[in-house]
């Protein structure tokens, strides 16, 4: 099987005041197309951080990022928005959602970006907004849903640009036990068709679900 993604003597380190911090130390990583990875470790050992990098949103300090077969590392400030735009797709613990707009334009907004023309728009985000149980919320605000229903919704958003791969971090942290069940659910579905999802999280029995899972410990991946 191929590799979505390839890290390779990957360093990360934050000046913070002056002070550097080392988030990531060296750190080489293979993670197949198709795959379900969680990555787990102790809170402030480099999770995020590591996430953050396979998903363009942080640069490494040194090191090759290799994901969905372009080196993100060297690429500019606007081709790698336009790469995050149209080839993954993220999901946080907060949702992250315009609270003023309705679901509709939350995932309309994300094709916006994306430079999706406006007709299609609205037709994509009604059939990701069914295809996660969410047909019925269309028109109402975002902040008139459950914790579940915006993840639901958050989930939605990601998929909007069709990615070939899902990036997570702790996506059911503020969920209660029903509405992770469906998150997870949803997610054991869209792997089963073939997307790559890469997820942080500190559940021991999310992690078990997965087909494979990364520790990361002191800023490395642990053996």
């Amino acid at each position: 099987m191929s590799s979505a993604m390839v890290l390779r003597d990957v360093h990360k380190t934050y000046n913070g005041r002056g002070v550097p911090t080392t988030a990531l130390r060296g750190v080489d990583l293979d993670i197949e197309a198709g795959s379900f990875v969680c990555i787990v470790g102790p809170s402030g050992h480099g999770k995020s951080t590591l996430l953050h990098l396979l998903g363009g949103l942080d640069r490494p300090s040194s090191g090759s990022v290799v994901v969905l077969g372009e080196h993100i590392e060297r690429m500019s400030d606007a081709e790698l928005a336009r790469f995050r735009a149209r080839r993954v797709g993220f999901v946080f613990q907060f949702f992250n959602l315009l609270k003023g707009l309705t679901v509709a334009e939350n995932v309309e907004l994300a094709m916006m970006f994306a430079g999706t023309p406006r007709r299609e728009q609205s037709s994509r985000a009604a059939e990701l907004l069914r295809s996660v149980g969410l047909e019925d919320k269309l028109h109402a605000r975002a902040n008139e849903l459950s914790g579940g229903q915006m993840q639901r919704v958050a989930i939605a958003r990601a998929l909007a640009n069709d990615p070939d791969a899902l990036l997570m971090d702790e996506p059911t942290g503020n969920l209660d036990s029903a509405s992770e069940a469906e998150v997870l659910a949803i997610l054991d579905g869209l792997n089963a068709q073939g997307r790559t999802i890469v997820m942080v999280t500190h559940s021991p029995e999310i992690a078990s679900r997965a087909g494979r899972v990364v520790e990361v410990r002191d800023g490395r991946i642990a053996q």
